[in-house]
């Protein structure tokens, strides 16, 4: 809920060799296998690349992406089962190691407060502090970035309607903010000021935050939650809530997570979503309006990238570029130009080259390729950013605002990451959540006062 998801995805003529192919790319394997070696160009740093997948695809044959596996300077692997035969194409894709969900989410917005991660692993926070979820030890509303104090080493952020979380570079995971459901993790329900360890979690590598409920993921590809439990939002087959984190059991495989308000949802490695949870307006997908204590596929959904989820719907974001959604669409947040909830995901017409997803409550956000935002949904405050206050059924391009990497949504808001550094914010601002010093609602995007990322 409310955060960026996985962006950055570049499709690059990467130097591919492929051993006992017949030699050129795209030609047949006449042995079923074959090893590839990928080796990154001069102009992208290694440090810069997280990922580099081999898509496989050709006559009589599924479509295939297997992920390759860093050595040294290159990237390589043994792909298995491939039919002999001709006219198979490959193609490689490398992900951007800073707008990777769990190895650098920059931007995290929450119900009325914004998180945002500087290059020097330091967090900061605006907005909204009642219950301490800006971790600056207060309860003092910022309209400006203040630095949580103490809390270095931050690759990643997650924030819940008043509860915020940060992952460390040594795999641990730390909580903050309203806990009256066990969503810091820490085995009580007092809400914490500053920053608390997760006890007894390790070898993170993502977290997200559902309204009142926290997921890990781990180097195992195992899932964990904790928190608010009341729809089985926390897939361990029970309503109770949970203070501690518990695994979701029978879950595996997993490469991605986001959570709405009351529902949780799973990517796994062979590009399906798995969803739980809270499920009034078909936001789970699976085309009921049962609510599931564990996780259920998404019925006919292939080649997902990434996910988003709002309070109510969610997004899938697939390989070609193409976007599908469903589950509550009274403010057309669906994007298929009605006001129709859906139970089963229905593609969002006209909307292509899309490398980002973000959804808040009830509005949705998409970046393309070419840097420019395009939203859609619920707009009384302006959190579309087309100066206006009318509530779109499709895309509209937020006007004059490009060179966009990173997306962020809250309830009512959103934020944008550009090229440059600079954070941009539109939308409600009553307790200085778009951190430009003020508490005016902008229709259009400003510029977040003093922070570069």
């Amino acid at each position: 809920m409310r955060r960026e998801s996985r962006s950055g995805l570049t499709v690059l003529a990467l130097g591919l060799v492929l051993a006992g192919c017949g030699g050129a790319q795209g030609q047949e394997a006449q042995e079923g296998s074959a090893q590839a070696v990928v080796t990154l160009p001069q102009a992208l740093s290694a440090s810069d690349v997280a990922l580099v997948e081999l898509a496989v695809s050709g006559p009589g044959m599924t479509t295939r992406t297997d992920a390759l596996v860093k050595t040294g300077g290159q990237w390589g692997g043994v792909l298995g089962q491939l039919p002999a035969g001709t006219g198979r194409t490959f193609s490689t894709q490398a992900f951007d190691a800073s707008n990777l969900q769990g190895s650098g989410v920059r931007l995290a917005a929450g119900g009325f407060h914004t998180l945002a991660l500087k290059q020097d692993g330091t967090a900061w926070a605006w907005g909204y502090n009642n219950n301490g979820q800006l971790g600056d030890g207060t309860r003092t509303h910022r309209r400006t970035p203040v630095q949580v104090p103490g809390l270095t080493g931050v690759t990643a952020l997650a924030t819940g309607f008043i509860h915020t979380l940060a992952l460390k570079q040594d795999g641990t995971a730390w909580a903050w903010g309203y806990n009256y459901h066990g969503q810091l993790g820490d085995g009580t329900g007092a809400t914490r000021r500053m920053p608390v360890q997760v006890p007894g979690l390790t070898d993170v590598t993502a977290l997200v935050a559902g309204g009142f409920h926290t997921m890990a993921l781990k180097q195992d590809d195992t899932v964990w939650a904790w928190g608010n439990n009341e729809s089985g939002q926390l897939g361990d087959g029970t309503t109770t809530h949970r203070l501690s984190p518990v695994q979701v059991p029978g879950l595996t495989g997993v490469t991605a997570l986001d959570a709405g308000d009351y529902h949780t949802l799973a990517l796994k490695q062979d590009g399906t979503v798995w969803a739980w949870g809270y499920n009034e307006f078909g936001q789970l997908g699976d085309g009921t309006t049962t609510h599931r204590l564990t996780p259920v596929q998404v019925p006919g959904l292939t080649d997902v990238t990434a996910l988003a989820a709002g309070g109510y719907h969610t997004l899938a974001l697939k390989q070609d570029g193409t976007v599908w959604a469903w589950g509550n669409n009274e403010s057309g947040q669906l994007g298929d130009g009605t006001t129709t909830h859906r139970l089963t995901p229905v593609r969002v017409p006209g909307l292509t080259d899309v490398t980002a997803l973000a959804a808040g409550d009830y509005h949705t956000l998409a970046l393309k390729q070419d840097g420019t935002v395009w939203a859609w949904g619920n707009n009384p405050y302006g959190q579309l950013g087309d100066g206006t206050t009318t509530h779109r059924l499709s895309p509209v391009q937020v006007p004059g605002l490009t060179g966009v990497t990173t997306l962020g949504a809250g309830d009512h808001y959103t934020l944008a990451l550009k090229q440059d550094g600079t954070v941009w914010a539109w939308g409600f601002n009553a307790y200085g959540q778009l951190g430009d010093g003020t508490t005016t609602n902008r229709l259009t995007p400003v510029q977040v006062q003093g922070l570069s990322l």
